[in-house]
């Protein structure tokens, strides 16, 4: 019987083609303008690494003080002193410093011209904590942190560049004139958005090119490349004299496993926070933040607001083409009630009309679905008018977002029917065949 339903269905739609075609390009219209942005809000509001999200902290320390901070919130960054200080007291499982910097790079000293590529300075925990995937070699060991030993991990983009993608471990490339020994290379790796750096970045940055040891780049004195943030008078000229101002550029981030790894490492932030005011450095009270991934993304604003905004827009507008397809399927269904007379005249009951009309819809919706998949690829490549082009380009049409878009148009058409189906199965056939 149901395909019986189905072939009277598409009878019915091609008796009325204009009307049809009109139910069709409103419901396709409606899902490809949600399809479109809910592409954007869910690859902007994902979770960059869900197997760990709710492990991974980043400490804030208060260094500048109620009358310099924002809203009674610590700075986003830490200053040296701080960072050096909450490594060095080792209260978590697994710790890492970061922070943004830009070298000039060649393979093998003087055979290639030189390149601009992006890094990060980082601890070996950095690995391990953000689940990095390697294709060659490993991390480089906390024997190297301390040693400040001259060895740097390779992103797949740069190992293409440089060493056509074979295994480069145990080779060398030429840093802005330090030569360092390949340890490992990665996967390609950009969680997007990069939640462990939106104190430089936005979150939504182009893969990272290399990571090299944090102590090794304070070694060499290298600058940041990222933010770098600071209050009040300034009278250093010197590195020195900058590591110890008060001026934050550095990320931190520990592991806790558990909610008493959590508790135990916010005391510890408080006391140390208590000893620095206790020392002098501070003249205001403890002023700490511990936040995982997720309140961290949420306390960042990552996800952009036009792209909720966007979506509300576009969610309205298919509630809009759905009223007006309800009104469509009514005329439609109720220009039929002789027929349905004759129906229910002939021992149809009112379950089997209200089936009919269901899958009727769902041949209408189906329909839409197919024209809003055409719509929502073309719409893909218009993305980048809304937002920026970071953003715009983690929009893509895939095969989970294909099957969304039909069953969107499909469920939604059919709850869109149910009122007219009701209407039509109410139908009384005594005054249909009086009257016809």
């Amino acid at each position: 019987m149901l395909a019986y339903y189905f072939q009277l269905g598409l009878r019915s739609l091609r008796r009325n083609p204009w009307l049809t075609a009109l139910m069709v390009m409103a419901i396709g219209v409606g899902v490809a303008a949600s399809m479109i942005t809910w592409s954007v809000f869910r690859a902007v509001s994902g979770n960059p690494i869900p197997d760990r999200s709710a492990q991974l902290f980043t400490p804030q320390v208060d260094n500048w003080g109620p009358q310099n901070n924002h809203d009674g919130e610590p700075p986003d960054g830490l200053d040296y002193v701080d960072a050096m200080a909450l490594m060095h007291e080792h209260q978590a499982r697994r710790q890492t410093l970061l922070y943004a910097v830009q070298l000039a790079v060649s393979p093998g000293g003087d055979r290639s011209l030189p390149l601009a590529a992006n890094g990060y300075a980082v601890d070996g925990d950095f690995f391990p904590m953000f689940e990095v995937p390697l294709r060659y070699g490993s991390a480089w060991s906390a024997a190297d942190d301390q040693a400040r030993a001259a060895v740097v991990v390779l992103s797949a983009e740069l190992n293409q560049r440089l060493f056509g993608g074979a295994d480069s471990v145990g080779r060398t490339v030429t840093l802005s004139g330090h030569d360092y020994r390949v340890v490992g290379v990665t996967r390609h790796w950009n969680p997007q958005p990069r939640f462990f750096d939106l104190f430089s970045t936005n979150g939504f940055d182009d893969a990272t090119d290399f990571y090299m040891p944090f102590s090794r780049a304070l070694d060499l004195q290298l600058r940041t490349a990222g933010r770098n943030s600071c209050r009040g008078k300034l009278s250093f000229t010197t590195w020195d004299g900058w590591l110890q101002s008060n001026c934050v550029w550095i990320t931190a981030w520990v592991q806790l496993d558990n909610p008493a790894d959590v508790s135990t490492y916010h005391r510890f932030l408080e006391s140390y926070a208590a000893a620095q005011q206790h020392a002098g450095r501070f003249d205001w009270a403890p002023n700490v933040r511990l936040r995982d991934v997720a309140q961290w993304l949420d306390y960042q604003h990552v996800v952009p607001p036009e792209s909720r905004i966007s979506l509300m827009v576009a969610l309205g507008f298919f509630v809009i083409c759905l009223v007006n397809t309800v009104g469509l399927l009514l005329a439609k269904f109720l220009r039929r009630a002789g027929e349905i007379g004759v129906r229910r005249a002939l021992g149809a009951t009112r379950r089997e009309i209200y089936l009919q009309y269901l899958i009727e819809a769902g041949a209408v919706g189906l329909a839409g679905g197919v024209i809003g998949l055409i719509l929502t690829s073309v719409g893909m490549a218009s993305v980048g008018i809304l937002f920026e082009p970071q953003i715009a380009r983690l929009a893509h049409l895939n095969l989970s977002l294909v099957a969304l878009t039909l069953l969107l148009a499909v469920v939604a058409t059919m709850v869109a029917a149910f009122y007219p189906a009701w209407r039509a199965a109410r139908v009384q056939p005594a005054w249909q065949l009086k009257s016809n």
